[in-house]
């Protein structure tokens, strides 16, 4: 690996001009200062403000439906995401404005985009992970026939280290009548025995879901390419009260203290309560249905894809899903079907009642905590006995029109696996990082020490190659003027100035800033003396598409003394940012026009009015991973 330690130089590095737009910004040059002056203390942020009325718009709302007065014209008039009608959440991103390209694509445009280190199948569209005799497994929801959501195969992928991987033969096909219609959503469950149950949910003939029971016709074979479904299925019918397209997304099973496994499967009661039905069983497939629920929460209607794991206190290591006891907290995620955001609370759990009780009631399942704030949904995780870890994966799914994605070929893309440990520092949160394995790509290295931003400036980092990315920075601030008690959150974007910010990085951005995608801190000071930081991505000007473009963001916790540090993994059209260490996480889904290439840049800004800002970084040029089908020929 090659690297070299670069002191940027003022004037030569920064170009003289505001941050575009700010017509109130005078054009005088900036020139980064050495001055001493005093320094901003970022003080103790521990609470997470939810940003869902900034965050959630669009098309992260319920699609629009016709309400009962419309005509049957205008209601054939509006568009609804693919997946809605078969009882599953939104699969697409519809156009509203036109049934055509959100932009005139070429050939090198849809190539471009094309994700290098991150997984996804060869073509067409994708959406429960395992470790088994060295090869990591990952099985996904696939349409086999077009890049859009359709009849839904079990796709099947293995990896030595989660970031190169080969395509195997399809895992589950629907053929049967309880399946017919989509292999859905399932979990995998680990037995003493060394046995691997796998539930998933299937959409039958007449469109009810259904769980199901599945397992490897050969546990000696490292790829688990065979898998037999139980001939008694389905195993568990929707119980009385719940909706025929209510319950899906059978999680891992965990033992109690009876020696009896439990699951859980999330739905919805009265329209709005999100829930997560708890099941008990000794063989997996006969079901107890308990007379109570594992948790619920008003307002925040259908859950799905529910996840329910343990977490250390203390310690960076991951735990079984059956552990339990003292030094051990749970975690509850549910991915909201209203708002296509995943929601997780950390809580206790008793496992004689099989109750779980959030430790802050104001951020519980689906009114506190994301897992990510940006373009991110359905995530899974697993405990990887491997390297004694939690893994998570997510889903990233397409914002241009359903037809960009037939002409490209292709459509949706898995994050890179992340690990989840315990905030011990914060003691509220969880911290969400990228596996240790990434670093396996990293190829040459550049150092920027003590660049200096001055109010208004953009520094141009010169590091070659700018789509394949791993990025580290750290910034200081230290006040030029006297701030103000000010709320400007997020919601603005890069454009909207305050005192304290904003300022970070501009990922895919070209030389005109034409197109740019700006990742960044905004510090705030109420005029009680306090400070809260939001950690911010801007999509708003990443793209001259007419694509969803939007400002995604939260408050990121800052202890005293710490600085702000930020992560970002740029993948072509992916980019995802990671503050304070993963407690908060943003993920991006861009489609640049111009700023792809050669023409994709990295710069430094500070849109501050009040501060210096001074950065410090580190990055990567990362490899591409080798992902392929696999070659049985040579094994």
């Amino acid at each position: 690996m090659d690297s070299s330690s670069i002191a940027a130089t003022s004037s030569e590095n920064t170009l003289h001009a505001p941050y575009a737009p700010l017509p109130e910004q005078p054009n005088s040059h900036h020139e980064p200062s050495t001055k001493v002056r005093r320094p901003l203390k970022i003080f103790s942020v521990v609470f997470l403000l939810s940003l869902l009325a900034l965050i959630v718009k669009q098309s992260q709302q319920p699609s629009p439906q016709p309400n009962k007065n419309q005509s049957a014209a205008q209601s054939a008039a509006v568009p609804v995401p693919r997946g809605v009608a078969e009882g599953v959440s939104a699969k697409s991103s519809p156009s509203y404005l036109n049934d055509g390209l959100s932009y005139n694509w070429t050939n090198a445009m849809f190539s471009w985009q094309k994700t290098s280190y991150h997984f996804q199948p060869e073509n067409h569209w994708m959406n429960g992970p395992l470790f088994h005799m060295g090869w990591y497994h990952l099985f996904y929801q696939y349409n086999f026939d077009s890049a859009v959501w359709g009849l839904i195969r079990w796709g099947h992928a293995v990896s030595r280290d989660l970031i190169h991987w080969l395509y195997l033969p399809l895992a589950m096909v629907p053929d049967q009548w309880y399946d017919i219609n989509g292999v859905w959503t399932g979990s995998a469950t680990f037995l003493p025995d060394g046995q691997i149950v796998m539930l998933y949910t299937g959409d039958t003939n007449t469109s009810l879901q259904v769980q199901n029971l599945a397992y490897p016709a050969n546990l000696s074979d490292p790829l688990l390419i065979d898998w037999v479904k139980y001939p008694g299925n389905p195993v568990l019918f929707p119980p009385p009260g719940i909706g025929f397209d209510k319950f899906r997304d059978p999680t891992t099973a965990w033992m109690g203290p009876d020696g009896k496994w439990r699951l859980t499967i999330g739905s919805r009661i009265n329209e709005t309560i999100g829930i997560s039905l708890m099941y008990k069983t000794t063989n997996f497939i006969t079901y107890e249905l308990l007379d109570g629920l594992l948790h619920s929460v008003e307002g925040t209607g259908m859950w799905e894809c529910v996840d329910f794991y343990p977490v250390a206190l203390n310690g960076s290591n991951g735990l079984d899903t059956s552990a339990n006891g003292p030094g051990i907290k749970h975690v509850l995620k549910a991915s909201l079907d209203n708002t296509k955001v995943d929601y997780y609370a950390i809580g206790t759990y008793d496992p004689v009642r099989d109750k779980w009780t959030p430790d802050n009631p104001e951020e519980d399942v689906g009114i506190g905590l994301r897992v990510d704030y940006g373009r991110y949904y359905a995530s899974k995780s697993f405990y990887d006995q491997n390297k004694q870890r939690r893994i998570l994966w997510g889903w990233i799914n397409e914002t241009d029109t359903e037809q960009d994605d037939l002409q490209k070929g292709w459509a949706s893309v898995q994050t890179i696996p992340r690990t989840i440990v315990f905030d011990s520092k914060t003691g509220a949160n969880l911290l969400h990082w990228p596996v240790e394995e990434i670093e396996s790509l990293r190829l040459k290295s550049t150092e920027f020490e003590q660049i200096v931003i001055a109010p208004g400036s953009v520094i141009p980092l010169d590091i070659g190659s700018a789509s394949q990315l791993d990025i580290f920075a750290e910034f200081e601030t230290e006040l030029i003027s006297e701030s103000t008690g000010e709320e400007y959150g997020c919601g603005g974007g890069a454009v909207a100035r305050s005192s304290l910010g904003p300022f970070g990085l501009l990922v895919l951005a070209d030389d005109s800033l034409s197109e740019l995608t700006p990742v960044f801190f905004r510090p705030e000071s109420s005029t009680d003396g306090t400070l809260k930081t939001y950690f911010c991505a801007d999509e708003t000007r990443s793209s001259k598409a007419d694509v969803f473009k939007q400002v995604y963001g939260s408050t990121v916790p800052v202890l005293e003394n710490e600085n702000l540090k930020m992560r970002i993994l740029v993948d072509h059209s992916i980019v995802e940012s990671f503050a304070q260490g993963g407690r908060t996480v943003i993920t991006s889904r861009i489609y640049p026009t111009e700023a792809i290439y050669g023409a994709a840049k990295v710069f430094l800004f500070n849109n501050a009015t009040s501060v210096n800002v001074k950065a410090t970084l580190k990055i990567w040029e990362l490899n591409s991973a080798f992902i392929s089908p696999f070659p049985f020929g040579e094994y």
